[in-house]
């Protein structure tokens, strides 16, 4: 496939060789045999025929060029195929024409031979331009990276091309301006719109220590960062090469198409010549019908309308998925997933945001809960413990600090706030040190019954409140479930949890398969499994122990642009780490895959059709070898604009506009 612009450029070249076919062919009506009317007095004094010869010759020499050299070059490798039949009709009218000229008495095929190449080429534009406006999805791609960057050498600031940019470069980003090339923030802070990327509609913060991407637009602040990937290496160039890649790749579908397109020549050869031969020598027609109607099935069976019936809609799908961050790597991968019975997903960091949250808390009745947060948050405030985070996170700024505080190892901490001693920890800790459930041994019993880590709060000597912590679950996870059973699509969670927990999350989540307690090396084995029953399987996940899951699936989803690992074993590369981006990928590759279909569906019927009458099955009905061009380009063109139409498919919103946010609060459960 061409980059887009080559694209535009064939489309144009195609046009200017329409136009000048046009120009030559409308004088050619005019003194041809078929002008209704006298025609004026040919110029030049020369022979009418010679003159006719010399308008068709321009008319089908330069026009028709490229279809000529391609058939030659497909001859030579013995493949037969669209250009061939060209070379074969508009060829064998043009020396027929000939001949009756210079050689023998006849009529001639000047003006059919003619219009049959202006339609010809008239399609081969329409659909060229349509194919141009399916790859502009790349080219917004390609434009996305700036033209020139501003680099920090020693203290002065230098525009230089973004080509130029080396590793190691200090590269200052202003509001409003594109990030050049990916790297690491090393100063100032700023929101950073990576939608074009990702998909991700909202802004990220960035701040020293942060990844940006090339690409990237600057919203606010203006910061300063040091370029760690440039060139082809940068994030967006990848994204680039995979998209081409898989326009590139051939579906099973075009495969068979392809092979189709052979024998579809092969048999309009074959048929034309009997065709031929049954007028002429058989029922004995003129030899200029037998001619006609040869040339007329060599036109109509055309393989073009099949050969693009799959490519079309998959240039479209492939560039439809880049717009919303979602990368099909082959083609095979959007006909795989457009046929899935199971998909899995990976619990930790998949369905889950895969860091601690506080997802309950409880407090005594004379204690509201938000002292219970105070007081945790402040002894917390001192602590590197993730389930301490998860704790200051919640509560917010954390006006005062504990004083005199000590971490109780493995068990909990302490601190002194307001003079009182503030104890965190398990059950325990609290026995331990003579602290008072104080009523609240229920409750820490049905807390820690769904798998859920509950830290007791204790003030003085009794407890005074519960703070149960749990992997959060994704905001957008059970609308991916939802949205995959309204599909038909069973979905299965894999997770190394104990089969309590992963029950309770499956529960809330409407999931029907649960794989609990499998090891990191075991995930294959599970797909596997899955598959042995019959079912075409899909994994999402996103981490290095992932990738062989990843692979043994029929397609694998890298989620969140996960590890390297994981994309170079993924089929599909999911740029968010938003579950919904599964469905939305599989609604895309549906979409392709029926638009696949119904192109195929028609291209083989218009060839069913189409064949007998070109032969003149239905004679004295006759078709001509114009209109059989009309109808050839016009069933061309039809498929290009059907394809063209998948860009109509609607996708499944986010239904939480914050979807995939860590710094939001989830929704409380419990």
């Amino acid at each position: 496939m061409h980059h887009g612009g080559d694209l535009h450029a064939a489309a144009r070249d195609m046009f200017r060789r329409f136009v000048v076919a046009l120009i030559f062919g409308v004088p050619l009506f005019v003194w041809s045999p078929m002008g209704l009317f006298d025609p004026p007095p040919v110029p030049f004094g020369m022979d009418k025929q010679h003159w006719l010869f010399v308008l068709a010759s321009l008319a089908l020499l330069y026009p028709g060029w490229p279809f000529y050299t391609a058939a030659v070059r497909s001859l030579r490798h013995g493949i037969l195929d669209m250009a061939v039949l060209v070379l074969l009709s508009v060829g064998t009218g043009y020396l027929f024409s000939m001949g009756a000229t210079f050689l023998f008495e006849g009529a001639d095929f000047y003006e059919a031979t003619t219009v049959l190449l202006i339609f010809i080429l008239l399609g081969h534009w329409l659909e060229m331009r349509a194919r141009a406006g399916a790859s502009d999805a790349m080219k917004s791609l390609l434009k996305l990276s700036p033209a020139r960057a501003l680099v920090r050498k020693g203290s002065d600031e230098v525009e230089i091309p973004t080509s130029d940019v080396l590793v190691g470069d200090i590269v200052v980003v202003r509001p409003g301006a594109k990030v050049p090339v990916d790297g690491e923030v090393i100063e100032g802070s700023s929101q950073v719109d990576e939608s074009m990327l990702t998909g991700e509609s909202m802004p990220v913060r960035k701040d020293p220590g942060s990844q940006v991407v090339g690409g990237a637009i600057n919203k606010s602040g203006a910061f300063v960062y040091r370029a760690t990937k440039v060139g082809a290496e940068t994030a967006l160039n990848q994204i680039i090469k995979l998209v081409q890649e898989a326009q590139n790749s051939k579906a099973p579908a075009q495969l068979l198409a392809d092979r189709a397109s052979q024998w579809l020549v092969l048999a309009a050869i074959v048929i034309g010549l009997l065709t031929f031969a049954i007028w002429f020598w058989w029922v004995g027609q003129t030899l200029l019908f037998a001619v006609t109607l040869t040339i007329t099935v060599f036109v109509i069976a055309c393989p073009d309308a099949l050969g693009l019936a799959t490519p079309m809609a998959i240039m479209i799908g492939t560039g439809m998925g880049a717009r919303h961050g979602i990368l099909f790597k082959h083609a095979e991968a959007i006909e795989l997933s457009a046929r899935l019975d199971v998909v899995i997903f990976d619990k930790t960091g998949t369905l889950t945001l895969g860091s601690p949250k506080v997802v309950e808390i409880v407090g005594t009745p004379d204690r509201d809960i938000d002292e219970v947060l105070r007081l945790a948050a402040a002894v917390d405030a001192h602590s590197e413990h993730p389930l301490a985070h998860a704790i200051v996170e919640r509560a917010g700024p954390v006006a005062e600090r504990a004083r005199a505080f000590t971490n109780i190892d493995g068990r909990g901490a302490q601190g002194e706030v307001d003079g009182q001693r503030v104890m965190l920890g398990n059950r325990l800790l609290m026995n331990d040190s003579g602290v008072a459930m104080n009523g609240l041994e229920a409750e820490a019993e049905r807390l820690q019954s769904g798998g859920r880590t509950v830290i007791h709060v204790g003030l003085a000597d009794k407890v005074i409140g519960l703070i149960a912590i749990a992997d959060a679950i994704r905001p957008s996870s059970r609308s991916a479930i939802d949205a995959l059973h309204a599909r038909d699509i069973k979905v299965a969670m894999i997770t190394g949890d104990n089969r309590a927990t992963a029950e309770r999350v499956a529960s809330e989540l409407g999931i029907d398969i649960v794989l609990a307690d499998v090891l990191p090396g075991g995930k294959a084995e599970e797909v596997k499994k899955l598959q042995a029953q019959g079912k075409r399987v899909a994994m999402v996940g996103d981490g290095i122990n992932d990738a062989p899951a990843l692979t043994q699936a029929d397609v694998g989803f890298a989620i969140g642009a996960g590890t390297d690992v994981a994309i170079d074993s993924a089929d599909v590369v999911l740029m968010r780490s938003d579950p919904l981006d599964a469905v939305r990928a599989i609604a895309i590759a549906r979409g392709t895959l029926r638009k696949m279909h119904q192109n195929l569906a028609w291209a083989v019927g218009y060839n069913v059709i189409a064949f007998p009458l070109a032969a003149g099955v239905l004679y004295p009905f006759v078709l001509s070898p114009e209109i059989a061009a009309l109808s050839m380009s016009g069933s061309s063109v039809i498929v290009a604009v059907n394809a063209l139409l998948l860009r109509r498919l609607k996708l499944q919103d986010n239904a939480a506009p914050n979807a995939g946010k860590a710094d939001e609060l989830p929704p409380r459960t419990g």
